[in-house]
């Protein structure tokens, strides 16, 4: 009888075991979400340096307005404050259904990303985006290395931008 108790026991703790490393984000997992908690108080302040700092040097980004590719930190500095100047006052953002995978020092998320508040001439504005990121740890530090934004286009409405998609 001790010796079922004995294998009753070990196979409790293997699947226990099991079931904590499934559950459990690795190191790098962690590390990418708390760089994307960053980004995204950063964001809502409007702080472009601080966002910066989630890039390398050398990102490489498709965004949703022209040009088609930024190449570099100085030109999507350019486009984050294109973005800023849109918006007068706070704003609201929003990091939703956030996935990310590590292996060793390459990592790869998507999330979608909503932003609302006011315009230069008073009207409220919003849009939700979609955001895939590839991270690279370098210097012990995992910063995004590329990035691509995008929104859904509606092919079934004269190929209009559906700056509001919904799953």
């Amino acid at each position: 009888m001790n010796m079922f108790r004995f294998a009753l026991a070990a196979c409790v703790a293997s699947v226990t075991l099991v079931a904590s490393a499934v559950a459990a984000p690795s190191s790098g997992e962690a590390q990418i979400r708390a760089l994307e908690q960053r980004f995204a108080g950063a964001f809502a302040a409007k702080d472009i340096d601080a966002i910066m700092k989630i890039y390398a040097p050398d990102i490489f980004v498709f965004d949703v307005v022209p040009p088609r590719q930024y190449l570099g930190t100085a030109a999507y500095r350019k486009d984050w404050q294109q973005l800023f100047s849109g918006f007068v006052g706070p704003i609201k953002f929003e990091l939703t259904d956030l996935v990310i995978s590590t292996d060793g020092t390459i990592g790869y998320g998507h999330s979608i990303q909503h932003v609302s508040g006011v315009d230069p001439t008073g009207a409220k504005s919003e849009m939700t985006v979609r955001v895939t990121d590839v991270y690279r740890k370098i210097g012990g530090r995992w910063l995004v290395v590329q990035e691509h934004v995008s929104v859904p286009i509606d092919l079934d409405h004269g190929g209009k931008p559906d700056m509001m998609s919904t799953p």
